[in-house]
């Protein structure tokens, strides 16, 4: 696994940015750039499990299956991957979990005022480094956008 970095200052307060982010109608907007159909089904609560889903070109839901491991509102998300939804089925052991089992995606808010600093960490394998960095850019300036509004 590589750690990426990313990040975005948004000239919106932190609390603005963070309901935005985490928010189901505008989860699905800014997650756009990653998936059309990208949605979440669950809670942000921390310990809670979380679907992150999307709709496969054969019309399956499919995603990653994750728990909250942090939630310090306004500060910091933690979450965990630690399965796969195939066909919309659970997938927790396996070569296809194999993969991203145990890996990490953070979220640090930065209070700067009238203006918030959001970092991403994600951690992925390699054959995702291009498509994440091209992806989260895009992800982020939507969050920006749909933020300041």
């Amino acid at each position: 696994m590589k750690k990426m970095n990313y990040q975005i200052t948004i000239d919106a307060p932190v609390d603005q940015v963070f309901k935005t982010m985490l928010g189901k109608d505008t989860y699905k907007q800014w997650t756009t750039a990653f998936n059309p159909t990208s949605d979440f089904e669950g809670s942000w609560d921390k310990g809670a499990k979380i679907y992150f889903t999307g709709i496969n070109q054969n019309g399956e839901k499919e995603g990653m299956v994750a728990e909250i491991a942090e939630n310090i509102p306004n500060k910091y998300i933690s979450i965990r991957h630690y399965g796969i939804l195939d066909k919309g089925k659970e997938v927790t052991e396996g070569p296809a979990v194999e993969a991203w089992a145990g890996s990490f995606e953070n979220y640090t808010f930065e209070d700067l005022g009238s203006k918030t600093l959001v970092k991403v960490d994600v951690d992925t394998n390699e054959e995702y480094l291009e498509y994440f960095d091209e992806a989260w850019p895009k992800a982020l300036q939507i969050l920006k956008e749909i933020s300041e509004k």
